[in-house]
């Protein structure tokens, strides 16, 4: 896994509503402001063949809608691999900017959203992958990257403030949480949803990293390659390769052998 740029403690970016606000406000017609907010970059060819896949393909059920969206759905991407299947009513904002490695699965009601990439940075899902059921990926600055042959469980949140990495054969179960960033919260300097958010850097899981039900991973934290990461743990620090963890917050109560 290629280590990412360091990044020191720095302002991450405007909270999410007020980059919603200012990406519908921005000059130009309703439809360009759509475009822009769901899309990304493209003329009317892409705009076209987005609006089919979201009107006659995502949430079309049965054999019907799985053969729609094999069709439809793999041209949205930056790139798709071979045989990558989509489940119902998934929300693809800027998809041009995401690339899916073969065979990645991706079920339904997941919510992928690039639009922090600026369609530089990746948005990668590596090979065999599957992304479970009403899980969200979000880039709100900086890249996600998920290696191959890995299993993020259904419900799961990763979202990348400055950058977020998932080694090859991780597992990562239910209702995990990792990412996020952290606001300012001065006194007399305003609401701290107005002060913005600060972060002390990427988060990186490494290699064959076992991950339970209910983990939150805080951000600038990395986890050596073979941890284990025992369920509901809050990871503030760095876990050492080969380390079990687990509690509130986590400390290492174990040492895979």
């Amino acid at each position: 896994m290629t280590p990412p740029d360091p990044v020191s403690t720095a302002k991450a970016p405007r909270p999410e509503k007020d980059r919603v606000i200012a990406s519908l406000s921005a000059p130009g017609s309703a439809v360009d402001k759509y475009r822009a907010f769901f899309i990304g970059t493209g003329g009317w060819g892409t705009f076209l063949h987005y609006e089919l896949a979201m009107i006659f393909a995502a949430g079309t059920g049965g054999a019907l809608g799985f053969a729609l969206r094999k069709a439809l759905f793999p041209g949205l991407f930056r790139a798709a691999g071979r045989g990558v299947n989509f489940g119902r009513n998934l929300s693809l904002r800027c998809p041009g900017w995401m690339t899916l490695g073969d065979h990645v699965s991706i079920d339904d009601g997941c919510s992928l959203d690039a639009r922090g990439t600026g369609g530089v940075a990746d948005f990668t899902i590596g090979d065999r992958t599957l992304i479970a059921r009403d899980t969200v990926l979000v880039v709100k600055q900086g890249y996600l990257r998920i290696g191959n042959d890995c299993s993020i469980g259904s419900q799961c949140t990763l979202s990348a403030v400055s950058g977020l990495e998932i080694g090859d054969h991780a597992i990562v179960a239910g209702q995990c949480y990792f990412g996020g960033g952290r606001y300012r919260h001065a006194l007399g300097a305003g609401p701290m949803v107005e002060q913005g958010l600060e972060t002390k850097g990427p988060v990186v899981l490494g290699r064959d990293v076992w991950v339970g039900a209910g983990v939150k991973v805080l951000d600038g934290v990395r986890v050596g390659d073979g941890a284990i990461l025992g369920a509901g743990a809050v990871v503030t620090s760095d876990v050492a390769p080969g380390a079990i963890v687990g509690g509130v917050p986590a400390r290492q109560i174990g040492q895979r052998s």
